[in-house]
């Protein structure tokens, strides 16, 4: 998933983040609630991860803001504030779940792929396939005919993309917000440097190539050429 978390405390972000990231999931974070929702706001997020107590916007003001837009993104707030009074403020103002610090990390996890399960079943579809190749999207494994595909990290995403995105055309901006976090400064032609390694990957060895390049907009991952 594509996880915001907006936290203001460097020590809790910090935490969240690395766990996060470790747990295979694409992380950004804003520091206070103001560019928290300018960022929510670009609706590219699978979940939100928010603090109640943030400068400039709180928590509360911030998923009002949210869903005032009409965004309905899944939304776990963190809070030390645990009594029954403020976890029911925090869902009325339109929060998925709630939880009061202190917490294990272990239900952070679960509680964020239970609000992904079921805000958005299709997102969460676990096995993709096209033609002859699938993708399991938990099991992180990839196959083509009788071959397994060994996948890194980012081309693990890029590929569950382009899957999802099947006989469409997928930017190279979309790849980047896919793969990369949010403040990252692509390199050269970053992307397609990954493309070309996932196509070698995906491809070689097989006589109707998958994955294609639509010059000027993208690429297209079809058993047709576009």
């Amino acid at each position: 998933m594509r996880i915001l978390i907006v936290e203001d405390d460097e020590k809790t972000a910090s935490y969240l983040k690395r766990g996060l990231s470790e747990a295979g999931h694409v992380v950004d974070r804003a520091r206070d609630g103001a560019t928290g929702l300018a960022m929510a706001l670009e609706d590219i997020y699978d979940v939100l991860v928010l603090d109640r107590m943030l400068p400039q916007m709180d928590g509360i003001e911030l998923i009002k803001g949210i869903r005032a837009h009409g965004n309905q993104v899944p939304a776990l707030m963190l809070s030390a504030r645990a009594s029954t009074q403020d976890r029911i403020e925090g869902l009325r103002a339109g929060c998925d779940d709630y939880i009061a610090k202190p917490y294990a990390f272990s239900e952070i996890l679960a509680r964020l792929d239970a609000l992904a399960r079921r805000v958005q079943p299709t997102r969460r579809q676990a096995v993709l396939k096209v033609g002859d190749l699938e993708l399991d999207v938990l099991g992180r494994r990839a196959v083509r005919g009788a071959r397994h595909i060994d996948l890194q990290y980012r081309e693990f995403l890029l590929l569950e993309l382009l899957m999802r995105h099947a006989g469409q055309i997928v930017t190279r901006s979309m790849l980047l917000e896919t793969a990369w976090p949010y403040n990252f400064e692509p390199r050269g032609n970053i992307v397609d440097m990954h493309i070309h390694r996932l196509r070698g990957k995906v491809d070689e060895g097989f006589a109707a190539p998958l994955i294609h390049t639509v010059p000027g907009s993208g690429y297209v991952l079809s058993p047709q050429r576009p």
